[in-house]
């Protein structure tokens, strides 16, 4: 069965809506991404970004898993470090024991806690603000 962004078929009291036509295309939804942290030795490793085209022939890439994190520091710039851990996130609670990271989420790095700036399953790379220094 196919995902749909369309309306619901249940009004807010419980009852349901006239069907007035069909899916369309143009609704169709995608499972989402859940970008994990990377465990995978260098020899079973496949990649881990994965190319979708989207409507207008543009692509996005999917990030399934991720080792590395762009993290902006305010002196030093912006540093490539290792993801350690999610330890937050505030787009479902669940995804923070399961490690799952999207934007919003709380990671431990070496350098200390960042916050995640951008979408891992739209753009196809972490990038994170450090919030709180481990120095």
């Amino acid at each position: 069965m196919a995902r749909s962004q369309r309306r619901s078929r249940r009004k807010p009291t419980g009852g349901l809506y006239k069907k007035d036509r069909k899916k369309r295309k143009r609704e169709l939804a995608r499972e989402p991404a859940e970008t994990k942290i990377d465990t995978a030795t260098e020899e079973t490793k496949k990649s881990p970004i994965r190319h979708i085209r989207a409507r207008g022939g543009q692509y996005k890439l999917r990030l399934l898993r991720a080792k590395y994190a762009n993290v902006a520091t305010g002196e030093s710039g912006i540093k490539k470090v290792e993801i350690l851990d999610v330890e937050d996130n505030t787009a479902n609670k669940e995804y923070a024991r399961r490690k799952i990271i999207t934007k919003g989420a709380l990671i431990r790095t070496p350098l200390g806690v960042a916050r995640v700036t951008s979408r891992p399953g739209q753009h196809g790379v972490v990038n994170a603000i450090l919030i709180e220094s481990s120095r």
